[in-house]
């Protein structure tokens, strides 16, 4: 067995005590766990808690809603461990500085929440599920998972482990993907694959679809080309094909975002005006566009799983590799639509005076910027922790061109 075949096996000692081994499965490329202990029904939550707090998998054979309460009741110790330790931090805290009370504020509590989100996904994902071959959980009053987990990982030759909380994650978004998003400009629905980001938030689309397309577009009729860099599900190059744009290449890096936005292309009678290119950013052969749009993370942080890197791009990499390239990918007249949301800033992880500089050092202007208020539920939660800066929260479609 190679170095990679032992990393994605999992092994434990049965009831008989017997050696067991297993193929390890994980979307979100967790580590298998070193340790594996078996666990039924009889388990307590603070052994459970315990255990998978030192890392140790727990692989379940007993009732399967029972597991689910389970990881509902290690959840609430988990809970209450982040509780204990906000209270004491906020003891020791020293005062915000005099400039930016709020900010500092918020971005501690930003940077609290993350590490409360990493500790929860840590010790949760250590209850793990044994899966058959046809990805069904055989378990008592296990519910039929077969088509999520097919849908999701893909056909597979073998018996696996996979962690009980990525199995929510895969029924999630398999009912997602049966009853899909609306999207308003596109008056259809949009499928959302697994681990690909969902167009949840309409705002941003509006902007896309009303905002003046560049006269070297409309003038160009046949001939004008745009590029979306990073389309995930496909939903910008669905809108901009629906506005006119002849041809349209949608970029992409992950083959299972390409793979989503081809279904929800074809199913949108589009799929014949856009070409989809596994690529990161721009595509290689020094094609130029006469508008190319981005919509990238907005939150300059560290994902805690390649499923988050929709939404945190560490240092801004996604950011300034759009903006660095944008200038020699644009055709004389041409626009690069940049879409953002402006709670980095509140949250004080980057400012407006780093945005407006890197757009210059890109040899970029700004010709025009749209904003709106979001409208998704929790810009208008105030029990969120960070209801100050969502409630604040504008996102903008940024009209940049050559300088």
């Amino acid at each position: 067995m190679n170095t990679e075949d032992a990393a994605n096996q999992i092994r434990w000692i049965d009831n008989q005590g017997q050696p067991v081994q297993a193929r390890w499965r994980s979307i979100a490329e967790h580590p298998a766990p070193k340790r594996v202990y078996v666990v039924d029904d009889t388990v307590d939550a603070d052994s459970a808690y315990q255990w998978a707090s030192e890392g140790i998998g727990l692989l379940w054979c007993g009732d399967f809603q029972n597991a689910k309460q389970l990881t509902l009741a290690m959840e609430r110790r988990i809970d209450s461990k982040i509780e204990r330790a906000a209270a004491k931090s906020a003891k020791t805290a020293k005062p915000a500085s005099a400039g930016q009370p709020a900010e500092a504020s918020l971005h501690q509590v930003f940077v609290a929440q993350r590490k409360a989100q990493a500790l929860r996904s840590r010790v949760l994902n250590m209850l793990l599920l044994p899966f058959d071959a046809d990805h069904g959980v055989p378990l008592r009053r296990a519910p039929d998972v077969r088509e999520a987990g097919a849908q999701a990982r893909g056909p597979v030759d073998e018996h696996y482990v996979a962690a009980l909380r990525e199995l929510q994650g895969l029924i999630g978004a398999h009912e997602w993907r049966k009853k899909g998003v609306h999207v308003g400009p596109l008056k259809a629905e949009i499928m959302p694959h697994y681990g690909v980001f969902s167009p949840l938030r309409g705002e941003y689309l509006d902007l896309v679809a009303h905002a003046p397309l560049p006269a070297s577009l409309k003038s160009s009729g046949k001939a004008g080309i745009a590029f979306d860099i990073g389309t995930g599900t496909g939903v910008l190059a669905a809108l901009l094909a629906k506005r006119g744009v002849n041809r349209v290449v949608a970029t992409d890096q992950d083959p299972r975002a390409l793979a989503c936005a081809r279904e929800n292309l074809q199913a949108l009678g589009v799929a014949g005006r856009v070409e989809l290119l596994e690529v990161d950013l721009y595509p290689q052969d020094q094609r130029q566009a006469h508008l190319i749009v981005c919509n990238p993370p907005w939150l300059p942080w560290r994902p805690n799983s390649p499923l988050e890197h929709a939404v945190y791009d560490p240092d801004s990499r996604m950011l300034l590799g759009f903006l660095n390239g944008l200038k020699a990918h644009l055709l004389p007249g041409g626009e690069g639509w940049l879409i953002m949301s402006d709670l980095a800033e509140h949250l004080g992880l980057r400012s407006r005076e780093e945005l407006l500089g890197w757009i210059a050092a890109a040899g970029l202007r700004v010709i025009d910027r749209t904003d709106v208020k979001p409208q998704h539920p929790r810009a208008g939660d105030k029990s969120d922790p960070l209801f100050k800066a969502r409630s604040a929260e504008l996102t903008s479609l940024w009209r940049l061109a050559a300088a």
